[in-house]
C-alpha cells in the first residue's frame, strides 16, 4: 500500500489568495498534494500532514476542520533565510471508526520516520498524540514525549481494561502501552488547578517532569533543555491564554503568551532529536477573524525556522567541539560530569547507567541549563540528574 493511499489531496483553489502567491511564500515553495502525490524518494526534511478527525474530542468538536484553515495562513507566510525542502502530503481523512483514523495515522508517522522525514500533523483533536507515539513502536527506540497542555490528559478513574481513547485520558493509553518504549514524559504549562492532586502524586511517582505556568510565566528560556530531550511533542492549543487563541472550546484566560508559544516551536525546531510533532485542538468555529488560525501558522514557521537553524551538535561528536567540566558533591565522592557544546552553548549531563551500561553506553546525556552545573559546583545535587537517574534503574 502507498501512502498516497491514506491521503486526499488540498483544494488549492479554496485557500490560495486572489493574486496568488509571491515566489517568496511557502504556498510556492511547499511542494503540496493537490493534483499529484509528492515524491517522497527526492530529498525531503519535512511533511506536514492533516488530519480531520475529532470524533473523540472532549467538547471542541470542529477541530477536524482546522488544517485548511492552518494551510490558508500558512502558505501567505515567507520563507526564512535557507532553502526549504518541504511537502504537503495533505490530508487523513476519518476512517469508518476513530482507530481505522489512528492506525493510518500511525502507519504514516512510522513510514515517514523511517525515510527520515520530519512530520508535522495538524489536527484534529488531541487523542490523536497516541497514533503519533505509537507511530515509533516498530523503531526499537526509548521515546521522550513532551505536552504542551494546561492539563494531564489522565481519566484516574479508568481501569486498563476499560480506558477509552479521548482527548482527556489519551496519556492513560500511552502509559500503559505495551511494549512499553516511553521513557520520559513531560508536561509543561499545567495549571494546578485543573489537575487533581492524585494526578500530580502519579507524576511524582513515575519521576515524569511537570512544570506549572506559573513556573514558567515570563522565563519560557527554562523550557529549552526540556524541549531539547523530546523525540515527539504534542501542543495543545489551549495551552495558550483565550486572548490570543480563542479558537478553542476549551481556551481559559490563562495560558502561554502568543509570543512564547512560537518560541517554545521554535526550541523544538532546534530540537535535532526531534523527529516529529502534532498541533491539536485548534478548532476554526470559535475563531475570530481568523487570529489564531494565524497564530498557529507563525508557530508552525517558528518551529520551521528552528528546525532550518539547527545546530547538530547532537550526539556530541567530535569531541573536539565540547568542553567537559567536572564536579564532586559535599557529602559524596561521586563525580558530575558536564558537557558543554562550544557550537551553541548549550549544556548536558552525564547521567550514569545503574549497571554500568554497555561498553558502548556508560551513560545517559541529558540536556540541562548552566544552572543545573552551577548547582553541582555548589556541591548539591541537581533535581534533574536524580530524577533522570531513578529512571534508569
Amino acid at each position: 500500500m502507498s501512502l498516497a493511499d491514506f491521503f486526499s489531496p488540498i483544494n488549492l483553489k479554496s485557500i490560495t489568495p486572489k493574486k496568488g502567491y509571491y515566489t517568496s511564500q511557502l504556498g510556492e515553495k511547499i511542494e503540496h498534494y493537490s493534483v499529484g502525490f509528492p515524491d517522497l524518494e527526492e530529498k525531503v526534511d519535512i511533511a506536514i500532514i492533516g488530519v480531520q478527525e475529532d470524533r473523540n474530542s472532549d467538547s471542541n468538536e470542529g477541530s477536524s476542520t482546522a488544517p485548511d484553515i492552518v494551510r490558508e495562513k500558512l502558505y501567505v507566510l515567507h520563507e526564512g533565510n535557507y532553502n526549504t525542502k518541504i511537502v504537503d502530503l495533505g490530508n487523513i481523512k476519518q476512517g469508518a471508526s476513530v482507530t481505522d483514523t489512528y492506525i493510518a495515522l500511525k502507519t504514516v508517522v512510522e513510514e515517514l520516520l523511517k525515510k527520515d522525514i520530519l512530520p508535522v500533523i495538524i489536527g484534529g483533536s488531541q487523542d490523536l498524540t497516541y497514533a503519533q507515539y505509537l507511530g515509533y513502536e516498530k523503531l526499537e527506540q526509548r521515546v521522550d514525549l513532551v505536552v504542551i497542555d494546561s492539563h494531564f490528559d489522565l481519566d484516574e478513574n479508568a481501569d486498563s481494561e476499560t480506558i477509552e481513547t479521548t482527548s482527556t485520558s489519551y496519556l492513560n493509553k500511552i502509559f500503559l502501552h505495551q511494549p512499553n518504549y516511553l521513557f520520559n514524559f513531560s508536561n509543561l504549562g499545567f495549571q494546578t488547578y485543573f489537575n487533581s492532586q492524585e494526578s500530580l502524586r502519579v507524576m511524582e511517582k513515575l519521576y515524569f517532569d511537570v512544570h506549572r505556568l506559573g513556573e514558567l510565566s515570563g522565563q519560557v528560556a527554562v523550557t529549552e533543555p526540556i524541549i531539547r530531550n523530546a523525540n515527539m511533542i504534542s501542543f495543545d492549543m489551549s495551552a495558550i491564554r483565550s486572548a490570543e487563541a480563542m479558537g478553542n472550546a476549551n481556551a481559559t484566560p490563562n495560558g502561554f503568551y502568543a509570543e512564547e508559544a512560537c518560541q517554545l516551536c521554535r526550541y523544538a525546531g532546534f530540537n535535532d532529536k526531534l523527529t516529529s510533532i502534532g498541533f491539536y485542538e485548534f478548532n476554526p468555529v470559535y475563531d475570530n477573524n481568523g487570529q489564531t488560525a494565524m497564530l498557529l501558522a507563525q508557530m508552525i514557521w517558528c518551529f520551521i525556522d528552528g528546525f532550518y537553524n539547527r545546530k547538530k551538535d547532537f550526539p556530541l561528536n567530535p569531541k573536539s567541539q565540547y568542553l567537559i567540566y567536572k564536579t564532586s558533591l559535599k557529602h559524596d565522592d561521586h563525580e558530575l560530569v558536564f558537557v558543554k557544546s562550544k557550537k551553541s552553548d548549550r549544556w548536558w549531563m552525564q547521567v550514569p547507567y545503574p549497571t554500568g551500561g554497555s561498553m558502548n553506553e556508560r551513560f545517559h546525556l541529558v540536556p540541562c541549563r548552566y544552572e543545573d552545573y552551577r548547582t553541582a559546583v555548589s556541591g548539591e545535587m541537581p533535581d534533574l540528574w536524580w530524577r533522570t537517574y531513578q529512571k534508569l534503574v
